[in-house]
Protein backbone atom coordinates (compact mmCIF):
# COMPACT_ATOMS: atom_id res chain seq x y z
CA UNK A 1 0.00 0.00 0.00
CA UNK A 2 1.27 3.41 -0.90
CA UNK A 3 2.69 5.10 2.20
CA UNK A 4 0.83 8.34 1.47
CA UNK A 5 -2.52 6.57 1.56
CA UNK A 6 -1.72 5.09 4.97
CA UNK A 7 -1.07 8.44 6.65
CA UNK A 8 -3.77 9.85 8.88
CA UNK A 9 -4.00 13.61 8.73
CA UNK A 10 -4.49 14.54 12.37
CA UNK A 11 -3.22 17.47 14.36
CA UNK A 12 -3.52 15.89 17.80
CA UNK A 13 -2.45 12.30 18.31
CA UNK A 14 -5.27 9.84 19.00
CA UNK A 15 -3.40 8.61 22.08
CA UNK A 16 -4.17 11.95 23.70
CA UNK A 17 -7.93 12.03 23.08
CA UNK A 18 -8.95 10.39 26.37
CA UNK A 19 -6.33 12.20 28.46
CA UNK A 20 -7.13 15.62 27.03
CA UNK A 21 -10.89 15.16 27.39
CA UNK A 22 -10.73 14.01 31.02
CA UNK A 23 -8.19 16.70 31.90
CA UNK A 24 -10.33 19.42 30.33
CA UNK A 25 -13.42 18.34 32.25
CA UNK A 26 -11.55 18.13 35.55
CA UNK A 27 -9.89 21.52 35.14
CA UNK A 28 -13.20 23.06 34.07
CA UNK A 29 -14.96 21.63 37.13
CA UNK A 30 -12.25 22.86 39.52
CA UNK A 31 -12.29 26.35 38.04
CA UNK A 32 -16.09 26.60 38.11
CA UNK A 33 -16.22 25.52 41.76
CA UNK A 34 -13.56 28.05 42.73
CA UNK A 35 -15.13 30.86 40.74
CA UNK A 36 -18.60 30.27 42.15
CA UNK A 37 -17.49 29.51 45.71
CA UNK A 38 -14.94 32.26 46.33
CA UNK A 39 -16.00 35.80 47.12
CA UNK A 40 -12.56 37.07 46.23
CA UNK A 41 -12.23 36.18 42.54
CA UNK A 42 -8.47 36.82 42.35
CA UNK A 43 -7.44 33.27 43.46
CA UNK A 44 -9.93 31.84 40.95
CA UNK A 45 -8.37 33.91 38.16
CA UNK A 46 -4.89 32.73 39.15
CA UNK A 47 -5.98 29.10 39.18
CA UNK A 48 -7.65 29.64 35.82
CA UNK A 49 -4.48 31.06 34.32
CA UNK A 50 -2.41 28.18 35.68
CA UNK A 51 -4.98 25.69 34.34
CA UNK A 52 -4.72 27.19 30.86
CA UNK A 53 -0.94 26.92 30.94
CA UNK A 54 -1.03 23.30 32.13
CA UNK A 55 -3.61 22.33 29.54
CA UNK A 56 -1.63 24.13 26.84
CA UNK A 57 1.45 22.07 27.75
CA UNK A 58 -0.61 18.88 27.49
CA UNK A 59 -2.02 19.85 24.10
CA UNK A 60 1.51 20.66 22.92
CA UNK A 61 2.68 17.26 24.15
CA UNK A 62 0.02 15.37 22.19
CA UNK A 63 0.37 17.33 18.96
CA UNK A 64 0.96 15.17 15.93
CA UNK A 65 2.58 16.97 13.00
CA UNK A 66 2.09 15.43 9.56
CA UNK A 67 5.52 14.91 8.04
CA UNK A 68 6.80 13.40 4.80
CA UNK A 69 10.48 12.59 4.41
CA UNK A 70 10.38 13.45 0.72
CA UNK A 71 13.80 12.00 -0.18
CA UNK A 72 15.27 8.69 -1.31
CA UNK A 73 15.09 6.28 1.67
CA UNK A 74 17.55 3.66 0.40
CA UNK A 75 20.00 2.79 3.21
CA UNK A 76 18.80 5.87 5.13
CA UNK A 77 18.05 5.83 8.87
CA UNK A 78 15.98 8.76 10.11
CA UNK A 79 15.36 9.95 13.66
CA UNK A 80 12.40 8.04 15.12
CA UNK A 81 11.58 10.92 17.47
CA UNK A 82 11.89 14.61 18.20
CA UNK A 83 14.45 15.26 20.91
CA UNK A 84 18.17 15.36 21.63
CA UNK A 85 20.88 12.80 20.91
CA UNK A 86 22.17 11.67 24.32
CA UNK A 87 24.14 8.53 23.40
CA UNK A 88 26.28 7.45 20.42
CA UNK A 89 28.39 4.43 21.32
CA UNK A 90 29.20 0.80 20.60
CA UNK A 91 27.39 -1.57 22.94
CA UNK A 92 26.87 -5.29 23.43
CA UNK A 93 23.28 -5.98 22.36
CA UNK A 94 22.30 -9.20 24.14
CA UNK A 95 18.53 -9.43 23.66
CA UNK A 96 18.34 -10.12 19.93
CA UNK A 97 21.55 -9.66 17.94
CA UNK A 98 23.98 -10.94 20.60
CA UNK A 99 26.83 -8.94 19.12
CA UNK A 100 28.28 -5.44 19.06
CA UNK A 101 26.08 -2.65 17.71
CA UNK A 102 26.15 1.12 17.40
CA UNK A 103 23.48 2.60 19.64
CA UNK A 104 22.06 6.05 18.94
CA UNK A 105 19.70 7.29 21.67
CA UNK A 106 17.27 10.20 21.42
CA UNK A 107 15.79 11.66 24.60
CA UNK A 108 12.35 13.28 24.44
CA UNK A 109 11.59 15.96 27.00
CA UNK A 110 8.12 17.00 28.11
CA UNK A 111 7.95 19.70 25.42
CA UNK A 112 8.78 17.36 22.51
CA UNK A 113 6.33 15.58 20.22
CA UNK A 114 6.09 12.04 21.59
CA UNK A 115 4.91 10.26 18.46
CA UNK A 116 7.55 7.79 17.21
CA UNK A 117 8.26 7.09 13.54
CA UNK A 118 9.81 4.05 11.89
CA UNK A 119 13.52 4.81 11.37
CA UNK A 120 13.77 2.76 8.14
CA UNK A 121 11.64 1.24 5.40
CA UNK A 122 11.32 -2.53 5.58
CA UNK A 123 9.54 -5.52 7.08
CA UNK A 124 8.84 -5.83 10.80
CA UNK A 125 10.58 -9.04 11.91
CA UNK A 126 9.87 -9.10 15.64
CA UNK A 127 8.10 -7.04 18.32
CA UNK A 128 8.21 -7.57 22.07
CA UNK A 129 7.48 -5.70 25.31
CA UNK A 130 9.34 -5.98 28.61
CA UNK A 131 8.26 -4.65 31.97
CA UNK A 132 10.85 -2.82 34.03
CA UNK A 133 11.74 0.19 36.11
CA UNK A 134 10.94 3.85 35.48
CA UNK A 135 14.35 5.48 35.95
CA UNK A 136 15.16 8.79 34.28
CA UNK A 137 15.25 8.05 30.57
CA UNK A 138 18.64 9.67 29.88
CA UNK A 139 20.49 7.36 32.32
CA UNK A 140 22.62 4.63 30.63
CA UNK A 141 20.86 1.77 32.46
CA UNK A 142 17.45 2.94 31.28
CA UNK A 143 18.04 1.15 27.97
CA UNK A 144 18.14 -2.27 29.63
CA UNK A 145 16.39 -1.79 33.00
CA UNK A 146 13.37 0.41 32.21
CA UNK A 147 10.06 -0.73 30.80
CA UNK A 148 10.52 -0.91 27.04
CA UNK A 149 9.10 -2.07 23.73
CA UNK A 150 11.40 -3.32 20.97
CA UNK A 151 10.90 -3.53 17.19
CA UNK A 152 13.27 -5.29 14.78
CA UNK A 153 13.05 -4.22 11.13
CA UNK A 154 14.71 -5.77 8.07
CA UNK A 155 15.44 -3.20 5.36
CA UNK A 156 14.96 -3.94 1.61
CA UNK A 157 18.75 -4.51 1.47
CA UNK A 158 18.50 -7.28 4.10
CA UNK A 159 19.98 -5.29 7.00
CA UNK A 160 18.33 -5.68 10.40
CA UNK A 161 18.09 -2.68 12.71
CA UNK A 162 16.38 -2.44 16.08
CA UNK A 163 14.37 0.42 17.57
CA UNK A 164 13.61 0.41 21.30
CA UNK A 165 10.98 2.63 22.93
CA UNK A 166 11.92 3.26 26.57
CA UNK A 167 9.71 4.58 29.36
CA UNK A 168 11.10 7.38 31.51
CA UNK A 169 10.55 8.55 35.06
CA UNK A 170 7.20 10.11 34.10
CA UNK A 171 6.21 7.71 31.32
CA UNK A 172 3.74 5.01 32.29
CA UNK A 173 2.50 3.85 28.91
CA UNK A 174 4.31 2.78 25.77
CA UNK A 175 2.17 2.22 22.67
CA UNK A 176 3.63 0.22 19.77
CA UNK A 177 1.74 -0.15 16.49
CA UNK A 178 4.24 -2.45 14.74
CA UNK A 179 3.13 -6.02 14.00
CA UNK A 180 5.47 -8.84 12.89
CA UNK A 181 5.35 -9.49 9.16
CA UNK A 182 3.92 -6.14 8.10
CA UNK A 183 5.58 -3.62 5.82
CA UNK A 184 6.67 -0.39 7.44
CA UNK A 185 7.75 2.95 6.06
CA UNK A 186 9.69 5.92 7.36
CA UNK A 187 6.65 8.22 7.07
CA UNK A 188 4.50 6.04 9.34
CA UNK A 189 4.09 6.07 13.11
CA UNK A 190 5.76 3.21 14.95
CA UNK A 191 4.14 4.15 18.26
CA UNK A 192 3.76 6.72 21.01
CA UNK A 193 5.16 7.17 24.54
CA UNK A 194 3.20 9.20 27.07
CA UNK A 195 5.43 11.79 28.77
CA UNK A 196 9.25 11.96 29.13
CA UNK A 197 11.00 9.07 27.43
CA UNK A 198 13.64 7.86 24.97
CA UNK A 199 14.13 5.86 21.78
CA UNK A 200 17.29 3.82 21.06
CA UNK A 201 18.27 2.71 17.56
CA UNK A 202 20.75 -0.19 17.20
CA UNK A 203 22.75 -0.17 13.97
CA UNK A 204 25.35 -2.56 12.50
CA UNK A 205 29.02 -1.76 13.04
CA UNK A 206 30.37 0.23 10.10
CA UNK A 207 27.21 2.31 9.78
CA UNK A 208 27.97 5.94 8.97
CA UNK A 209 26.47 7.92 11.87
CA UNK A 210 25.56 11.44 10.75
CA UNK A 211 24.54 13.07 14.04
CA UNK A 212 26.51 14.24 17.06
CA UNK A 213 25.96 14.19 20.80
CA UNK A 214 23.50 16.82 22.04
CA UNK A 215 22.26 17.46 18.50
CA UNK A 216 18.53 18.17 18.28
CA UNK A 217 16.54 15.87 16.03
CA UNK A 218 13.21 16.07 14.26
CA UNK A 219 11.35 12.79 13.91
CA UNK A 220 11.01 11.54 10.33
CA UNK A 221 13.17 14.43 9.10
CA UNK A 222 16.68 14.27 10.58
CA UNK A 223 18.90 11.65 8.92
CA UNK A 224 20.85 10.03 11.77
CA UNK A 225 22.80 7.41 9.79
CA UNK A 226 23.47 5.76 6.45
CA UNK A 227 23.77 1.96 6.24
CA UNK A 228 26.69 0.44 4.38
Amino acid sequence: MNRLKRLKKIRLHREGTHTLTISFLLLLAVNLVLYIGLRNKLPAYIVGAVSLIVYGIMVNFFRCPIRLFGQDTEKIVVAPADGKVVVIEEVDENEYFHDRRIMVSIFMSLVNVHANWYPVDGIVKKVWHQNGKFMKAWLPKASTDNERSTVVIETPEGVEIMARQIAGAMARRIVTYAEPGEECYIDEHMGFIKFGSRVDVFLPLGTDVLVKLNQLTTGNQTVIAKLN
